[in-house]
């Protein structure tokens, strides 16, 4: 295009901007202007749009039945994340029944990198005031996990349980796990 013919097209349309506004000024309010709208508001816009990011355990993570077998004062009992098998160290002895992995689907933003966090360590009570701990709680994630073209991601979780001393009964503690977006 002619450069001439743009300056003329930009100053009729900004003649007839003058010609419509009220007193023969113009103004336009930052609503009506995309072009002049603050970055802050398109990057808040941006946020409110994508989809919150959100986990579901679907498998608690299970040490079945164990015991200690009274040659020794305590053990450890470990299952992996990716695997359904629990290993047994010390005065521990395996009682039957199915250890299992914990499992959980996170789902947001499609093709989104996500952050999980876990605890260090969480400690477990049983109905009777005993405690055990639970330490070294890993997930079979990659460095850098990624929500998939759909907005999910399925992983599996485990750790390793720390029995000192004479205690029983049925343990239970609470893993708080959160995503966010990285």
């Amino acid at each position: 295009m002619n450069p001439l013919r743009l300056v003329l097209i930009t100053f009729a349309a900004f003649m007839a901007g003058l010609a419509c506004a009220p007193g023969g000024a113009v103004r336009i309010s930052e609503s009506e202007c995309r072009l002049c709208e603050p970055v802050e508001n398109t990057k808040e816009r941006a946020v409110a749009a994508e989809r919150p990011v959100s986990i579901e355990i679907t498998t608690r993570l299970n040490f079945s039945r164990i015991a200690l077998s009274g040659q020794k004062n305590g053990g450890e009992a470990e299952v992996a994340p990716d695997a359904s098998a629990i290993k047994l160290r010390g005065g521990l002895v395996d009682l039957g029944g199915y250890s299992l992995a914990g499992t959980a689907i996170v789902n947001g933003e499609p093709g989104r990198q996500i952050r999980i966090d876990m605890p260090s360590a969480i400690k477990m009570t049983s109905a009777s005031g005993g405690h055990i701990e639970l330490s070294a709680l890993q997930t079979n994630l990659g460095p850098a996990p990624r929500l998939d073209a759909s907005g999910t991601l399925q992983f599996s979780f485990g750790g390793a349980l720390a029995v000192n001393g004479k205690v029983s009964g049925k343990f239970r503690g609470r893993i708080p796990i959160t995503v966010q977006y990285e």
